[in-house]
């Protein structure tokens, strides 16, 4: 373990963790909700600090991350716990891994071996996935720096769960690109499937925007629940109204965790979503989850020319220069090899 940072003290040895908008208050000998962050004797903890449960080499394009360093190789890290409790994950096994063992687990994998590994693996970036980064916010920032300093970028896949001061205080000029999820418009959704809520996320996706750093946003689409027409409109506005120049995934749902209420997204409510995110404004928009679409690709928004041809995770073919569009010299923003 080793001593956490975000918290206050109050009386009788209780604590309260400012890390996220839960703002958990923890008794001696109990954990907040992510279930990996304790007080111990009237201090706060980290118990998973350089405690890997996943470790490996993946295209930046599975983050999904499509305009920062496309092509490139990210090693990508995660602990166990998670501050939401989302009835459809992906990951659950390692996401809520500390509510059903009521343990932690991992392998002990410093911030220095971290880099090393990144480097040694002809990586461009670190990734911070699969979980929660949040809630392993200590090993997050340790190992960024020393990453920064090796000449590594740093990405984080985050439900956007954070309290904007820490996004602005810590991780600007530390995160060079972060994909958010924005799981719904809808509050209600938040609060009954992920046991969170929706205004601390926009907060969070704003911070991180306004910080500087690269962002993309995904939202997975899961049909009868976050699938209508206008919350899809919503979505796309929120987005609009920060840059249209933001990349917005909608990803294909397959039954997973505890949620089995609808089968897998239809490729035609894909299409659709796709068409109402261009149609109000947006850019550039994905589809994910559907290899060989036409949904992946990136797109000229000037001229049209395709200039980034993808299959699933890997790049095919550029047609750019110097960050622009071969034809016609439109900009394409984010950050390119």
């Amino acid at each position: 373990m080793k001593q956490a940072r975000y918290w206050i003290s109050l009386e009788g040895g209780t604590i309260q963790c400012v890390l996220c908008p839960h703002r958990c208050t923890i008794r001696d000998g109990t954990t907040g909700v992510c279930g990996v962050r304790k007080n111990e004797g009237g201090a706060l903890v980290s118990s998973v600090w350089g405690l890997s449960v996943a470790a490996s080499v993946d295209p930046i394009e599975k983050k999904p991350l499509y305009h920062l360093m496309p092509g490139s190789l990210s090693f990508s890290i995660a602990t166990v716990g998670c501050n939401m409790r989302c009835a459809f994950c992906q990951n659950s096994d390692i996401s809520q891994y500390p509510a059903h063992a009521g343990c932690v687990a991992g392998e002990t994998l410093p911030p220095e071996q971290v880099v090393e590994a990144a480097l040694d693996r002809g990586c461009s970036s670190v990734s911070y996935t699969y979980t929660e980064p949040t809630v392993f916010m200590e090993y997050m920032v340790d190992t960024a720096r020393i990453a920064r300093q090796a000449g590594l970028l740093n990405v984080a896949v985050t439900n956007g769960y954070t309290s904007p001061d820490v996004i602005r205080d810590d991780l600007a000029g530390l995160i060079d690109g972060a994909n958010i999820d924005l799981k719904s418009f809808s509050d209600g959704f938040y609060r009954r499937l992920c046991s969170a809520r929706l205004a601390p996320v926009l907060d969070a996706i704003q911070a991180y925007y306004e910080s500087g750093i690269w962002i993309e946003i995904t939202t997975l689409i899961i049909p009868g629940e976050n699938d209508s027409p206008d919350e899809l409109r919503e979505t796309a506005r929120f987005i609009r109204s920060l840059s249209p120049d933001i990349p917005w995934h909608i990803s294909r749902y397959y039954p997973r965790y505890r949620h089995h209420g609808a089968g897998p997204t239809s490729v035609e409510s894909l299409e659709e979503a796709r068409e109402i995110g261009l149609g109000e404004g947006l850019l550039y928009v994905y589809t994910g989850n559907v290899a060989g679409h036409a949904g992946e690709h990136t797109f000229c928004p000037s001229c049209g020319q395709q200039v980034i041809t993808r299959r699933g995770f890997f790049v095919e073919k550029k047609a750019m220069q110097d960050g622009s569009c071969s034809r016609c010299g439109q900009n394409i923003p984010g950050r390119f090899p």
